[in-house]
């Protein structure tokens, strides 16, 4: 007989809801008091599942990285070269922080949680293995290790802005030609690639991707509610 644990039902309930806010209201906007009050339970509750909005936030990393790396196979699928695809990756997040006071806000939260910059480290070097071993053939998995450590601060560097930083162009040239030198991209190909993301519509590209990831979020959780669901009626 298939059993559905009741803990299990609350703790999707609870992403759900935490992800619809950070997405839409921001994260560091929203409080765990709201979020138990929308789901019409004491934050007591929503702490055993839990522990602190952080944790919460982990999840929708977690989806986030799931995502990029489903976004990366359809591109692929479409001729698209994977050293193109983590570029544009770059400059649609980039794009989508300069022009959203909440995807900016979801990112940078992202970036400076330890516990969500494990996940994204993990799954960035994991692509990196993969799109990168042409370039890399001899290295070992603690060089990738220490790569990945410098790329992320380089991608958390060109979204922390300030009223002094320079054109999103400039600053997404000069971290991509960084990030695809520590990964031995030859010259010539580093300026073609940077050279045709700069040359799209990335600002529509990246309100386009932002509205494309809430949706995939809302789909994910609904199915897996839905997945949770259909296991309970089966077990009765």
């Amino acid at each position: 007989m298939i059993r559905v644990d009741r803990a299990e039902l609350t703790r999707n309930e609870v992403i759900r809801v935490a992800a619809n806010r950070f997405l839409n209201d921001g994260y560091t906007k929203t409080t765990v008091a709201s979020m138990a009050k929308a789901l019409s339970m004491s934050t007591g509750n929503m702490t055993f599942h839990f522990p602190t909005k952080e944790h919460m936030l982990a999840e929708l990393v977690n989806m986030l990285c799931r995502y990029q790396k489903e976004l990366m196979e359809d591109e692929a699928k479409d001729g698209e070269s994977s050293v193109m695809a983590i570029c544009l990756e770059l400059i649609t997040i980039a794009s989508a922080c300069e022009q959203d006071e909440v995807a900016n806000d979801f990112f940078l939260s992202s970036y400076q949680s330890k516990m969500c910059m494990d996940l994204i480290r993990k799954s960035d070097k994991a692509r990196a293995k993969e799109v990168f071993k042409d370039y890399c053939s001899d290295w070992t998995d603690e060089q990738f290790t220490e790569a990945e450590t410098l790329v992320s601060g380089i991608e958390y560097a060109i979204l922390l802005t300030t009223s002094d930083s320079a054109p999103i162009e400039t600053r997404v040239a000069g971290a991509l030609n960084t990030i695809l030198t520590i990964y031995n991209v030859p010259k010539e190909m580093r300026e073609e690639k940077i050279k045709k993301v700069l040359s799209m519509n990335y600002k529509a590209l990246g309100l386009d991707t932002l509205k494309k990831f809430r949706k995939y979020v809302d789909q994910t959780t609904e199915q897996a509610l839905f997945d949770l669901l259909k296991r309970k009626q089966i077990a009765q």
